[in-house]
């Protein structure tokens, strides 16, 4: 009997010792990095494969939810003063930064505001040269009134500035060790987030674990993150990426390439039979706007003149373009300037398709130009080269000739900057969540290669509603501005809007809880992973 026993005691240790590796093994999840990740430091988290990474790491005073509100994060409220340019946060007292032998006998320590002070000023610090020190050109002073209320001063009213503020630039960083590993902190992060670095082998594999010590809890009061870790894989080849997703290795893809849309997906942007069982598609709005951008302080009559500038905007058909070239991802602009997603965007204010306005509109130019033969040429990069094409044959039945010019990403950007393309395509996605993002690149002061205003727009009326935004602190009020300054853009038509994108996730039937956001943000704290 005592054998036995000792048999039946070895047997459960082996069976359930299989079954804890089991569900340990199931709590991971696995996504593909195919952009690699240059830097885990959040002072660098410029591109979103960075991004990506430090928002399982770092948490800054506030965040943003899945509808774009900021919320409370770190900071667990805050007060802004009438004149809207002091701003108050009271921080939690019970966030800890992720253990590290440097924190002393605790191995770790309470997060303060002082915290918040030296990560601020690291960030504007011209010898870390940090991409992200712009974030904070807008503030005149920051400081630690005490361990827990943090205060900033802005040099004039900014409504945007609280949703810089959930960009991860702005996330807290602790400074004793930040000091010992200098320049490899970017391999070596240490922050509070719901995971902690566990493990980069670079252009191979980057492991995060779960932070047991993590401060958020859901709804039901069960403390977050749910999965025991996150593994990324570096497979630069987006193909390769689809196909180990296909296999079950990996549990996530993002967004939808030319070399398995139709593989995947209809015509009209469903999950064909294939993967019915298996997959699961979401989408969204994304803040995206692509468009193409007339030069207007061009001598050419054709880029002067709004009769030409407007005959494209009517002479295409959008929705077919999606269809085509897109299957049915993304949304066919019909709107203005602000994409859809964010206050501001309205459906009413942009171009339809109407090829026989397109065509008298284009006779007309002729008419009053005595140009007989006008022409536009259109200068893309070769990613958009189909779109533009598409554009080209719907336009020249207006009678207009359109020539399409190929080049380089890299001199198309310096280009445009400068003046020197007529018409180009562009694209606008958003630094932070707010129309007057968007609205910057028409205000007349933020003329290229000095700002984004790449067509060289300018209203004095524009001008006006403008400025006048950034005083206005209701919401709703400051939305109707946004609204009517983006009417004033279309009316005069300076860009021709083709399509705001959309976020495109897929993820395996066993993954629940992965939402999805317009900024395109990965969270994972809230996701669940099932046999």
């Amino acid at each position: 009997m005592k054998y036995i026993s000792i048999l039946f005691l070895i047997l459960y240790i082996l069976f359930t010792g299989c079954d804890s590796k089991k569900n340990e093994e199931i709590s991971i999840f696995r996504y593909n990095e195919h952009k690699n990740i240059g830097s885990l430091d959040p002072a660098f988290s410029k591109d979103i494969a960075d991004i990506w990474a430090t928002n399982q790491l770092f948490n800054g005073l506030v965040q943003m939810d899945e509808q774009m509100n900021v919320l409370s994060c770190i900071a667990k409220n805050w007060t802004i003063s009438e004149d809207a340019t002091t701003y108050l946060f009271n921080l939690r007292n019970d966030v800890y930064f992720h253990k590290h032998q440097i924190f002393g006998k605790d191995s770790t320590r309470i997060v303060v505001a002082s915290d918040f002070e030296y990560s601020f000023s690291r960030l504007l610090d011209k010898k870390l040269a940090s991409p992200g020190s712009w974030v904070l050109q807008k503030v005149e002073t920051f400081q630690a009134l005490n361990d827990s209320v943090f205060e900033i001063k802005l040099k004039q009213p900014f409504p945007a500035f609280l949703g810089l503020l959930t960009m991860k630039y702005c996330s807290v960083v602790p400074k004793e060790i930040v000091e010992f590993y200098g320049n490899n902190f970017r391999s070596n992060p240490i922050g509070t987030g719901p995971f902690k670095f566990k493990r980069w082998e670079e252009n191979l594999k980057l492991i995060f674990r779960k932070n047991p010590d993590y401060f958020e809890k859901d709804e039901n009061g069960q403390k977050l993150p749910y999965l025991e870790a996150v593994s990324i894989t570096f497979l630069p080849d987006k193909q390769s990426e689809f196909l180990q997703f296909a296999q079950g290795n990996i549990d996530f893809v993002s967004g939808l390439d030319a070399s398995y849309k139709d593989e995947v997906l209809t015509a009209s942007g469903k999950l064909k039979d294939a993967y019915e069982n298996d997959v699961n598609l979401i989408r969204g709005p994304y803040l995206n706007t692509e468009y193409l951008a007339f030069f207007l302080d061009s001598e050419t009559p054709e880029m002067k003149s709004e009769l030409i500038r407007k005959a494209v905007n009517y002479g295409f058909d959008r929705d077919k373009m999606m269809i085509y070239l897109r299957n049915g991802v993304g949304i066919p602009a019909n709107g203005g300037f602000i994409p859809k997603g964010l206050p501001g965007h309205n459906e009413s204010i942009g171009f339809d398709y109407q090829p026989q306005k397109a065509k008298e509109l284009v006779d007309r130019f002729k008419i009053e130009t005595g140009i007989q033969n006008p022409s536009i040429t259109i200068t893309t990069t070769s990613n958009y080269l189909s779109f533009c094409e598409f554009i080209q044959r719907e336009i020249q039945k207006t009678g207009l000739a359109v020539k399409v010019d190929v080049i380089p990403a890299a001199t198309l950007k310096d280009a445009k900057a400068n003046g020197k393309l007529e018409m180009f395509r562009a694209s606008w996605v958003a630094d932070y969540p707010d129309a007057e993002n968007y609205l910057s690149l028409y205000y007349s002061k933020n003329f290229a290669p000095n700002g984004p205003n790449y067509t060289h727009f300018a209203s004095e009326q524009y001008d006006q509603w403008y400025e006048k935004a950034f005083e206005t602190t209701d919401t709703s009020e400051r939305t109707k501005l946004y609204s009517k300054m983006d009417s004033l853009v279309m009316q005069k038509a300076p860009v021709v809007i083709m399509f705001y994108d959309e976020v495109l996730r897929f993820t395996r039937k066993n993954v629940s809880g992965l939402g999805i956001n317009p900024i395109n943000l990965l969270e994972l704290k809230r996701v669940k992973k099932n046999s």
